[in-house]
């Protein structure tokens, strides 16, 4: 999630319908430079460790500069963004992450509008890309694509230490255009190729449907996008003028979105003042706390929610809120682990720095990244029932539902 113009948003891992590269750079000079400004880091104002030598980097430049041989090859932009880059790259966090100007201008534009590419979020975990969530109705989808699926390979390139930035600039791209995704899946016994043909992709945010005579309102959150607070608001009168009695709340391969519409969400099953989530800074700042500011018209409904491995960010809030202040019950398979915090800083020559700054904590104080959420209920989807078009997480939080009073 980053921080941008006072809002908080989740960016869950990468989109693969956005654009980030590591390229274009600043105009840093075209002769030998030796600042005598700069003789290490150890500078007071701006908080270096005493420890850090930067005069080596000077050192390498200088040496690159006078003995490199392919001199029409030194591009003195690139040279410094690939050095921020690498610098930012060795904190080993696939969620901060440096934008040189021309792809801090496709990051702006592109997380406000529609995108082209194959339509799935992607994010590294144990350092292995891997899908964290199919957009429903997405050529991923479409084409067998699955959260937890593992990609080896991009068309013929591995994905072995690559940035999740470069991996989403290998594989998202125009309509029309294809990427083969060599993928392994828990249970398989060898990888398979899957290719894909790029579209234009809109995101649903939000379904409603009543099951069980109409005493089961069944609600299927997609993202927590900007319109996605208004779209529940909307299903929620709905469900408030009908005979539903209980409710599902499916968050299954939700990879998120803005902190707020999870925040004011929560408030619709929360009593005002109840803590949603806890902001933690490992000690740097004071812990900020959001609450529950809704309406709690929700709140009387008997409630249970689904889970899998592409539940992330703010859906993984919700579903700790709700467990940990009402004790909803989770069903399904154990979370993706996403509750870090990013901030984006603007950096001189319009790039940008997204940095990780903070982890989310549930009300009663466990830290979801890298750890996720454990379902009270765990129940799987096999092989067998894609095929069959079976949903056994659905069918057990039905026949849960029906059992509470």
């Amino acid at each position: 999630m980053f921080k941008s113009a006072r809002k908080s948003i989740f960016l869950f891992s990468s989109l693969v319908l956005i654009a980030v590269i590591f390229a274009g750079g600043y105009f840093f000079g075209q002769s030998s430079v030796k600042p005598e400004i700069i003789f290490g880091v150890q500078n007071p104002e701006l908080g270096q460790p005493a420890g850090a030598d930067f005069s080596i980097f000077w050192d390498a430049w200088s040496k690159l500069q006078a003995k490199f041989v392919n001199n029409d090859k030194m591009d003195f932009q690139k040279m410094i963004y690939g050095a921020v880059s690498g610098m930012v790259k060795s904190l080993d966090d696939p969620y901060t992450v440096f934008f040189p100007p021309t792809e801090n201008k496709k990051f702006q534009d592109e997380i406000k509008g529609s995108f082209e590419g194959v339509g799935m979020e992607v994010g590294i975990k144990k350092n292995q890309l891997q899908v964290v969530s199919p957009i429903e109705g997405s050529p991923a989808q479409k084409a067998g694509l699955r959260a937890g699926d593992k990609i080896l390979l991009i068309n013929s390139t591995s994905t072995s230490d690559m940035s999740l930035e470069e991996a989403v600039n290998l594989i998202r791209g125009p309509k029309g255009t294809r990427v083969a995704l060599t993928v392994i899946r828990q249970g398989w016994d060898k990888s398979k190729e899957i290719k894909i043909t790029r579209d234009v992709i809109q995101v649903p945010s939000l379904k409603l449907e009543f099951k069980d005579d109409g005493k089961i309102a069944y609600i299927k959150l997609s993202q927590f996008s900007a319109k996605a607070g208004n779209e529940f608001a909307q299903a929620a009168v709905q469900i408030l003028n009908s005979q539903a009695e209980k409710i599902i709340l499916d968050l299954r391969n939700n990879p998120g979105g803005y902190l707020e519409i999870s925040q004011d969400i929560a408030g619709w099953f929360l009593s005002p003042g109840q803590i949603v989530t806890i902001e933690d800074f490992a000690g740097k700042q004071e812990q900020k706390i959001y609450k529950a500011q809704g309406n709690y018209w929700l709140e009387k409904y008997p409630l249970v929610i689904l889970i899998n491995q592409g539940s992330a960010s703010a859906s993984e809030i919700l579903a700790g809120a709700l467990r940990d202040d009402r004790g909803i019950k989770l069903i399904g398979e154990k979370s993706f682990g996403k509750g870090s915090v990013q901030e984006l800083e603007e950096l001189k020559g319009s790039s940008s720095l997204k940095i990780t700054v903070a982890h989310w904590l549930t009300p009663k104080g466990q830290l979801i990244s890298e750890i996720g959420l454990e379902p009270d209920i765990k129940i799987e989807i096999t092989e067998k029932d894609y095929e069959n078009e079976k949903d056994p997480q659905l069918d057990k939080a039905l026949e849960i539902i029906k059992e509470i009073k």
